[in-house]
């Protein structure tokens, strides 16, 4: 049976008809018809913007039409008028709440009254010369969910505006806000005196999840679809192209509906409830009238957003206001259906240098995007322990999150300048900061050239101790770098990140070609193949997992690996015949009690007997196994655990917070429980001495072997092989160059026993003091 609700729409627009007549629908299509003419003519934006009060007073028979513009600090300035004195043009000007100007900004929302001079909030400007009008309808003009200016009519005479009038001049706004929000209404240098809040330049602050200065223009992900043609040249066709993409969206809500089937009642309820709205009468009929009125399909879904937006902002409610995310949401995808378009990454107009501005981002819709043209992240969320961060990282483009407002205040295609080695964000920059920033970003580039210069250099510390520096990499992009940096080989390969980025599940033979290639490209040099790490904060597309209260300590990694063993089994056989006889690293994550390592043993051993009896030589001395140290209750295991592994490396990430029992994804967590803490200190400690009393190799694979202050403390506490991020190997390696050992181990360790909290700051004056290159 066809969805009820898309019928209920269908049938709606069963009675809907294009006005042939009638002087509202006629003379709004007029009018915005030669207001387009007017916005596509030659001449300055002010020459325009006077044309165009002068045609709406023409068309609308007004005595006045005013356009004011919202300049800097909240301000609206008169900007253009056609029945007021032409001498009070940009210099009449009223706040953000004063007179009937400033209340419509201040609310967003239209104004209609037959005798505007009695009102409680009308302001007199003796200089404007109004005293003859009395009656007034105003309108915000908008773009996006600001407010850019107020465009007015007045009337001698006392009257009554019609809803039909009110609504056409709220179309007409809309053409008006194309001109308002293009910044040619002003000069660069005006604009900076005294200009436009939305071009001015912006500096937000946040935290550094990955350093590095880029600049580039700004690529919302996921942002609404640009409305290139805001006046509609056929209605009707208008209202089909509308209905049509309503069909599609409740298609699409329907397949959320199947994927959640057997999901628990609360996630059901919620995509119940979408698809409620996704219907609702009140909104379709608004955007159906705004199509009538002759706006395209696109443009009358964004002035009921607008409206939308606008109204309930004013709310206290929180459960209301939280509904305003639904509508949002549900906008947004009805404008993307309405384009075609499934994803702003997969468009073909994006620029050459993405900065890339999202609330939020998956490890996977970041690799969306073209790594070439990739610059930089943005995030208004977003910890330094994200998975998108450390995707970021292995990209070598710089990471600023946690940015309040970042959506409010950047519009796309802004320039910006994001400096991910203090954690701000430029936006709209003036001349002088893009060309200090562009000077920094020169010595930076020289910086990487010394870091090359290193890269035959053996990783020997200043008194000759020699540390074995890896990479960590999850994707065929990474490879290359173990010529690059010259690196020892892979600590950490994440094989769940080419799962991420596939549509479907990748079958044995897909693996086995993945596995293949990148033992192919080691070229003798050791791999660590960590098993699938997903769930938390990795999820894969095609595998429906169920929501869980807290997925960091919930159904993740071998623990899915372990109740669906024909998955893991199939990922350890695809391993196997990948290494045609090569030594093969199997690494296991969380990994929380020995008893789960002797089961995951048994699967290796079960596919180890499978491919025997095939024909294949499997040589199971060559299969080295390995283990994730990152839960807490492995430290009481230590002496059963490293007599059954080849091998452990540390998590530093996952040991971290759940040492600290501190959510890593929570930004209300970042900074509060440090790696440089003692009691974290002490723990890799005991893991090094335990390890080497067993002669069981040791890494540590998580952030901190990547930062060389970090990694400076684990080489003081004895850990010599280091995994990170490509682009950390040069400043790692320069640092343990600079480094006297011996000197700093008794120094650290004795440092342990007196701080309560965290020794980054002794460690930092340390390093200053001997000559450390951090």
């Amino acid at each position: 049976m066809p969805d009820t609700a898309a019928a209920t729409v269908r049938e709606s627009f069963k009675s809907v008809k294009i006005p042939s007549g009638g002087l509202h629908a006629a003379m709004a299509r007029r009018l915005l018809t030669r207001l387009r003419d007017v916005m596509a003519g030659s001449g300055s934006a002010q020459s325009r913007l006077d044309k165009i009060v002068t045609l709406i007073a023409a068309e609308t028979g007004a005595d006045v039409c005013s356009c004011y513009v919202m300049r800097a600090g909240e301000v609206l300035e008169l900007f253009a008028t056609r029945g007021l004195n032409q001498s009070a043009v940009h210099k009449t000007r009223l706040r953000v709440g004063e007179g009937l100007v400033g209340d419509i900004a201040a609310h967003a929302r239209p104004v209609a009254l037959a005798n505007a001079q009695s009102h409680p909030n009308f302001a007199y400007r003796p200089e404007t010369g109004e005293d003859p009008f009395q009656s007034l309808m105003g309108v915000p003009i908008m773009r996006g969910s600001r407010v850019r200016g107020v465009l007015v009519i007045q009337h001698k005479e006392r009257r009554a505006y019609a809803e039909e009038e009110v609504e056409t001049l709220q179309n007409i706004a809309m053409v008006v806000a194309e001109l308002v929000a293009a910044g040619e209404l002003a000069s660069s240098q005006e604009i900076l005196l005294s200009g436009d809040p939305v071009l001015l330049p912006s500096r937000l602050s946040g935290i550094s999840l990955n350093p590095g200065l880029a600049i580039g223009r700004a690529v919302l992900h996921r942002p609404l679809p640009t409305i290139r043609q805001t006046v509609a040249d056929n209605p009707a066709l208008e209202l089909q192209r509308f209905l049509a993409a309503i069909e599609s969206l409740h298609s699409a809500i329907n397949d959320l509906l199947a994927i959640t089937a057997n999901a628990n009642g609360e996630s059901r309820d919620i995509i119940e409830t979408y698809k409620m709205f996704a219907a609702d009468r009140g909104w379709l009929n608004r955007i159906r009238e705004a199509i009538e009125s002759g706006l395209t399909a696109e443009a009358a879904v964004q002035r009921v957003q607008n409206e939308t937006r606008a109204r309930m902002s004013q709310l206290t409610d929180a459960y209301l206001r939280e509904r305003l995310l639904d509508f949002e949401d549900l906008t947004n995808r009805l404008l993307q259906h309405l384009a075609g378009k499934d994803t702003a990454a997969e468009s073909g107009t994006l620029p050459d240098d993405i900065v890339l501005v999202a609330r939020s981002l998956g490890p996977a819709e970041l690799l969306d995007y073209d790594r070439r043209r990739l610059r930089a992240l943005i995030l208004e969320e977003g910890s330094p322990a994200s998975h998108v961060a450390i995707i970021a990282r292995a990209l070598d483009i710089p990471v600023v999150a946690q940015c309040a407002d970042l959506l409010t205040l950047v519009d796309p295609l802004d320039p910006i300048i994001v400096d991910g080695d203090s954690g701000q964000v430029l936006v709209r920059p003036g001349d002088d900061a893009q060309a200090a920033y562009t000077q920094s970003m020169a010595l930076k580039s020289e910086r990487k050239k010394l870091y090359a210069g290193l890269r035959d250099l053996p990783a020997v510390t200043a008194d000759g101790v020699a540390v074995s520096l890896h990479l960590n990499c999850g994707m065929s992009i990474d490879l290359p770098y173990l010529e690059s940096t010259g690196a020892k080989g892979i600590g950490l390969y994440r094989t769940e990140i080419p799962f991420m980025v596939r549509s479907t599940y990748p079958d044995v033979a897909a693996q086995v070609e993945l596995y293949k290639r990148v033992l192919d490209v080691a070229a003798g040099r050791p791999v660590n193949f960590r098993t699938l790490d997903i769930g938390a904060d990795k999820s894969l597309p095609y595998f429906a997992a169920e929501p869980q209260e807290n997925p960091a300590l919930g159904w993740r990694a071998i623990r899915m690996g372990l109740d669906r063993p024909a998955m893991l089994r199939q990922q350890l056989r695809a391993m196997l015949m990948a290494a045609e006889g090569r030594e093969l690293r199997v690494m296991f994550p969380m990994v929380s009690e020995v008893a789960e390592l002797m089961s995951l043993g048994h699967f290796l051993d079960l596919e180890i007997a499978r491919l025997h009896r095939k024909g294949y030589d499997v040589d199971r001395a060559a299969v080295k196994v390995g283990v994730m140290v990152e839960v807490p209750s492995l430290l009481w295991q230590l002496p059963e655990l490293l007599a059954r592994v080849d091998f452990i490396s540390i998590g530093s990430n996952d040991l971290l917070q759940y040492l600290f029992a501190c959510d890593r994804g929570d930004a209300r967590m970042t900074g509060r429980f440090d790696s440089l803490s003692p009691p974290m200190l002490r723990v890799l400690r005991d893991l090094v001495r335990a390890a080497d009393k067993a002669k069981i190799p040791l890494s540590v694979c998580g952030e901190m072997a990547g930062k060389p202050l970090e990694a400076m403390a684990l080489l003081g506490l004895g850990v010599r092989n280091l995994s990170m991020a490509p682009s950390a190997i040069g400043a790692v390696k320069t640092m343990l160059r600079s480094l006297d050992l011996a000197g700093f181990s008794a120094y650290l360790e004795e440092a342990m026993e007196g701080h309560p909290h965290s020794l980054r700051p002794i460690l930092n004056a340390f390093a200053r003091d001997h000559g450390v290159v951090l």
